[in-house]
């Protein structure tokens, strides 16, 4: 059936989307029919990629999307499809791969041409609707377009062809597996190390982003190889980017990116991933320094997440916008005369370690941070500065709050939770559990009739089915809280989502696709193997099947890991960027590890120090000396004697000697090694 020569957004699920759906454009969701549309028309279809809080994406919109001049020469041209990167980073891994592959700069708003049978052939990002910024007008590039694509068919179609079999070799690949090689991760951790900022933090230059995948780098190259270079990097970039202006001092939560390199203003969206893995890191730096800043910004950031981010059912919502009231920054700035209005005769003292910045280039009001290149003073974590903070959070949720971006991502609360479930061991919040619980809940149980996960729900409605890396953070989520609970119906969940994640994405050969085996509408399946601001999903499966293994002590289950692991080591040889996750998981599954603690009933303190000295490559399982059964084993199926307090510290095929003193433990999990 031909689709309407009308916009057909309004029945979708995303929130980006239906934000577009009163457009005069023509847009249609990617689906067969607007496919078969543009092939029955013989026209090349213009793809558009963004998310709901991405700021150029609105300046896009707002400039050439709702103008019906750029609107009439789009549906004329073109078929015209709206993509939800988050609803679709398949997709969006496809078009961004093909666009960097043709020499120009990735981004969002992403803007590419596909002939009619959906292969890409050229592209940008922001196009202004006038020429400006050194960049053609949106309609100037249009009708660049439709010319080449009506005077040089035949050549942009087989440019297409050529650039669609590269970006296959690049993200669809398959190669002989091969064993890790631990100098693989040591060579990249030392390049990472070399870019680092000692001075600001962070990656050197402009835009500074949080990097998390990065970090976590320079994490396990400390814990693994004890190179302190490489966590002082890291640490310091940490401290630096929870000082500056990144950070949001009053509510809580670190925006997307800084836009200059001394962290001090935001691109103010703020993402439920960026915020998940700062949780995480923050975490353990507070366990390698002990220094109040890192406790600090993991109490609010999760205090935010629970205030502002929890949708009706207990799960994450995406995002928050960078714009309220059209302005960029709005929500989260602040003139002096504000704060001395909301906070009288406290002004003085707040603004003597608060800092107000408007450097050069910015046009909004002020931004808070505190002061760089010096530890945080500890008067910002006193009870005065706590109540200046709250009142001026009250004062600001009287303001036009910034958009949300209400749908589930399963994936991204996948990440939350498990990083909620961590810090609320290591700081005993049993507020903080019960919260990742009720979000587990909902993700788990939002399935089809076959039991299989969704990728994202919204209002009531869900989208199916499920990417790779949705099964793999459900995996990961499962096992922190079975670490948590103790309760085993969560590896009951981890093994069942395990076997899912074979079944609909396996390739036979224990590696695994991005997309499922019956999705309808990818124009190929890749890998998931590259990095974004977050671990690639291959990264990700790995991380969760590693864990998996370790807490069962399951041949099967190792068996598993393994094979993934080296089906990804052996194609990333040919990779040339975004392979810090997939690295950085060989590591955690070559040095994975288990510690098994007994304590007495009601004396926790052997489990107790394990959850205060947090190590991604450690499962944790506790237990009382009055238990039955265990229902896990040493290495060689050994059973292990529960009537004494102490601790086994394992690997998958040894264990230290049974560990009886507190001191020792302690001792032996600082050491980072079994």
């Amino acid at each position: 059936m031909p689709l309407p020569a009308a916009n057909i957004l309004s029945s979708e699920t995303s929130p980006y989307l239906l934000q577009h759906r009163d457009n005069p454009v023509h847009w249609r969701p990617w689906s067969p029919d607007a496919i078969a549309e543009a092939r029955e028309t013989g026209r090349p279809i213009l793809v558009s990629v963004g998310y709901a809080a991405c700021h150029w994406c609105h300046v896009m919109a707002h400039e050439s999307f709702e103008d019906a001049d750029v609107a009439a020469v789009m549906n004329r041209l073109f078929v015209n499809i709206k993509i939800d990167r988050e609803e679709r980073p398949d997709l969006d891994q496809i078009f961004m791969a093909a666009l960097t592959a043709t020499g120009e700069q990735g981004g969002w708003p992403l803007t590419m041409f596909l002939t009619p049978e959906g292969k890409p052939f050229c592209g940008g990002t922001y196009f202004p609707r006038h020429a400006s910024y050194g960049r053609p007008g949106f309609i100037e590039i249009l009708e660049a377009v439709h010319h080449a694509w009506t005077t040089k068919h035949a050549e942009l179609s087989e440019s297409a062809s050529l650039l669609t079999r590269h970006v296959e070799s690049r993200l669809a690949v398959s190669a002989t597996p091969r064993s890790f090689d631990p100098r693989a991760f040591d060579d990249y951790a030392e390049r990472i190390s070399r870019m680092i900022d000692m001075d600001k933090g962070g990656i050197r230059g402009a835009p500074k982003f949080p990097n998390a995948p990065l970090m976590n780098v320079l994490r396990l190259s400390w814990l693994n190889a004890r190179n302190p270079v490489h966590r002082d990097a890291a640490l310091h970039s940490l401290a630096e980017m929870l000082k500056g202006g990144i950070y949001d001092h009053v509510g809580g939560g670190v925006s997307r990116y800084s836009t200059d390199s001394d962290w001090i203003v935001p691109h103010f969206e703020k993402m439920l991933y960026d915020n998940a893995q700062l949780i995480d890191l923050a975490g353990w730096a507070h366990s390698e320094t002990g220094e109040n800043l890192f406790r600090f910004r993991i109490e609010e950031t999760i205090d935010w997440l629970l205030r502002e981010m929890r949708t009706a059912d207990g799960a994450f919502a995406s995002s928050l916008d960078a714009d309220s009231e059209g302005e960029e920054g709005r929500f989260y700035t602040w003139d002096r005369s504000e704060i001395e209005s909301i906070l009288a005769d406290d002004a003085g003292e707040f603004l003597s370690l608060y800092r107000l910045n408007a450097p050069a280039g910015w046009h909004g009001s002020p931004i808070l941070s505190l002061e760089p290149h010096r530890p945080a003073d500890r008067r910002a974590f006193s009870e005065p500065f706590r109540r200046y903070r709250s009142s001026l959070l009250a004062a600001r949720d009287r303001r036009t709050r910034p958009a949300r971006d209400d749908k589930v991502l399963t994936d991204w609360n996948g990440l939350a939770i498990s990083a909620i479930a961590r810090a609320a061991r290591q700081f005993s919040r049993s507020d903080w559990l019960d919260a990742a619980f009720t979000a587990y809940r909902f993700v788990y149980e939002s399935t089809d009739f076959e039991g299989r996960l969704a990728h994202s729900t919204n209002a009531g409605r869900r989208l199916f089915p499920a990417l790779s890396s949705d099964y793999a953070a459900m995996i990961a989520a499962s096992l922190s809280l079975l670490q948590a609970t103790g309760e085993q119906t969560y590896l009951l969940h981890a093994r069942r989502l395990a076997d899912q994640l074979d079944l609909w994405h396996g390739d036979g050969a224990g590696a695994h696709y991005l997309t499922a085996s019956d999705h309808p509408d990818v124009p190929m399946r890749i890998r998931g193997d590259v990095d974004d601001a977050v671990p690639s999903a291959t990264s990700q499966i790995i991380l969760a099947l590693a864990q998996l293994a370790a807490y069962s002590g399951a041949d099967a289950d190792a068996v598993r890991a393994q094979r993934a692991a080296d089906a990804a080591f052996g194609r990333i040889a040919d990779q040339p960027y975004g392979q810090a996750g997939i690295l950085a998981a060989l590591a955690v599954l070559a040095d994975s590890s288990k510690l098994i603690t007994v304590d007495r009933p009601g004396d926790s303190t052997f489990a107790r120090i394990a959850c205060t000295i947090p190590d991604p490559r450690r499962v944790d399982i506790a237990f009382a000396t009055d238990t039955a059964e265990p229902a896990t084993r040493l290495p060689g199926g050994i059973v292990p004697n529960l009537t004494l307090p102490g601790a086994w510290l394992c690997t998958a095929y040894t264990c230290r000697p049974f560990i009886a003193d507190h001191g020792e433990l302690e001792r032996a999990l600082r050491r980072g090694t079994a």
